[in-house]
C-alpha cells in the first residue's frame, strides 16, 4: 500500500514539474510569436489607430463642406435661373476671360 502512494506521489510530482515545464514553454511560444507578428505589421507600412481616426475626422468634415457647398452652388443656379426668367432682363453673353497681361488669346 505504500508503494502505492509512494508511486502516485512520484507521478503527482513528475505532471505538476510538467505542467510548470510547459507553462514556461507556452510563455515562451508567446512572447516569440508575438515579436515575430509586430515585425510582420512594421514591415507592412500599416496606420496607427491614431492617424486613421484624423484621416476619418477630416474626411467627415470634408464631406459635411461639400454638402454646404453643393446647397450654395444649387441655390445660386436657382437664382440664376430665376433672373434669366423675370420680365424685362436679358441675360447678356459674358465676354473672353482675360489673360493676367489684361489681353485675351486672340489679340496676341
Amino acid at each position: 500500500m505504500q508503494s502505492q502512494n509512494r508511486l502516485f506521489d512520484d507521478i503527482a510530482r513528475v505532471a505538476s514539474g510538467a505542467v510548470g515545464a510547459i507553462s514556461g514553454v507556452r510563455g515562451e511560444i508567446e512572447s516569440r510569436l508575438r515579436d515575430q507578428l509586430e515585425r510582420v505589421l512594421a514591415g507592412m507600412d500599416l496606420v496607427s489607430r491614431e492617424e486613421f481616426e484624423a484621416v476619418k475626422a477630416m474626411a467627415a468634415k470634408a464631406r459635411e463642406e461639400q454638402e454646404l457647398l453643393r446647397a450654395q452652388v444649387a441655390a445660386l443656379e436657382a437664382r440664376l435661373a430665376d433672373a434669366g426668367k423675370a420680365p424685362g432682363k436679358t441675360r447678356t453673353a459674358r465676354s473672353a476671360p482675360q489673360s493676367p497681361e489684361g489681353k485675351s488669346d486672340r489679340q496676341r
